[in-house]
């Protein structure tokens, strides 16, 4: 594979993995369902291999993806799902000669790509979130491994693939399933059921997270970029009738032109919106604040030094406006993380480290400060008589 194919984008690969389901041959879609101790990716990273030996996506730093295609070519061969478990534990044996080293075992489940995959992928394109359920080990009841339903969260149901109530799964999978959707994360559940032993992976697929940017200037492209590249899906907004974004700005998903008056009726602005504000006049950044400010957006950045946002505040309150402490602790001005850069793609790169550290609820800081593993720990319960691992 290619290393533009192994860096894409995690929307890209469900973007792929749904142009696929439609295309001759039979892909395998790789997919990490659990690590014990440290690896590259964790839990629901995802890699699709087709036939031609060709791979979209990474579930680790390039040091598996050969033994990958190996393992899916069996896979494509039996027509049925394999649990495989690749242990890159540093030893003296170095482990397939490969200098790998990353302290971890990693559980990863191969499939045969088939239109059974389609609910996960079809929510997600629409911007919902969802739960894909899949038995990974079952002990003599009437589920087997490959076996998979999917759980909506707007809707509270737990469906088969072709949309029927999934009657054979148990209902105590719905806790864990809403849990892991909305928060885009993975885990591996253990139930008993009727005495039975169920080992089910959920896969949580969170709606993409949105970005706009509200601005035209050629310094919102390298903005725009990288929050594509980091799975953001990208909205700009211009004030301005006269420029072309959409050949300007070939990364974003949506581009808008409006007014800022306006704003509330061209884009939808609710908790999982981000707001990137550059447009570089005072009076439209004003008007935007102004709407953002009263909006349920967690993440307000304002291009501009201190100053400007001053003259701004004297503004609001010569008109009688003011904003509670709540609306203003989701602004963000000057916008982006002190990362001592001063170069567009730079400044881009301040920008979009900070809004992904608001989104992910982090505090930026070295990783050599972080006590414990890098990546979070993913732990749901669920209400049955079993327990998660």
């Amino acid at each position: 594979m290619t290393r533009s194919n192994w860096s894409v984008p995690e929307t890209e690969v469900v973007q792929r993995i749904h142009e696929r389901l439609d295309a001759d041959g039979t892909d395998v879609l790789a997919t990490i369902v659990d690590v014990e101790g440290n690896a590259y990716r964790r839990p629901g990273a995802k890699m699709l291999l087709d036939e031609a030996g060709d791979g979209v996506g990474s579930i680790t730093a390039g040091c598996l993806e050969d033994e990958l295609l190996v393992a899916a070519e069996s896979v494509r061969d039996r027509g049925r799902p394999e649990l495989v478990t690749y242990d890159l534990m540093e030893d003296d044996d170095d482990v397939w000669g490969l200098g790998v080293g990353c302290n971890g075992i990693i559980d990863v489940l191969l499939e045969p790509l088939t239109d059974a995959y389609r609910p996960a992928v079809e929510a997600f394109d629409d911007g919902r979130s969802v739960a894909v359920l899949t038995v990974l080990e079952g002990e003599g009841g009437p589920l087997a491994r490959g076996d998979r339903a999917y759980y909506h969260p707007d809707e509270g149901v737990l469906a088969t693939p072709d949309g029927e109530p999934a009657t054979e799964w148990p209902d105590d999978l719905s806790g864990p399933a809403t849990d892991l959707a909305e928060r885009g994360r993975a885990d591996v559940v253990e139930l008993s059921v009727g005495g039975e032993q169920l080992e089910v992976f959920v896969d949580g697929l969170a709606a993409p997270t949105e970005l706009v940017v509200f601005g035209s200037g050629h310094d919102v492209g390298p903005v725009t970029e990288l929050a594509a590249k980091n799975d953001f899906r990208v909205t700009v907004v211009s004030f301005r009738g006269s420029v072309d974004l959409e050949e300007r700005f070939p990364d974003a998903d949506e581009t808008v032109t409006t007014s800022p008056a306006a704003i509330d009726e061209a884009i939808d602005l609710d908790d999982r919106t981000y707001a990137v504000v550059m447009t570089h006049n005072f009076v439209d950044d004003r008007l935007t604040i102004e709407r953002l400010l009263d909006s349920p957006v967690p993440y307000v950045g304002l291009m501009g030094p201190h100053e400007r946002f001053q003259e701004m505040t004297e503004a609001f309150e010569s008109e009688g406006t003011t904003f509670d402490e709540a609306a203003l602790s989701s602004l963000y001005t000057p916008i982006g993380l002190d990362l001592g850069g001063g170069s567009p793609y730079q400044i881009a790169h301040s920008i979009v480290a900070e809004v992904l550290a608001v989104s992910n609820d982090r505090t930026p800081r070295h990783l050599r400060r972080r006590e414990g593993h890098i990546h979070d720990r993913v732990s749901v319960g669920s209400e049955s008589d079993g327990s998660t691992q």
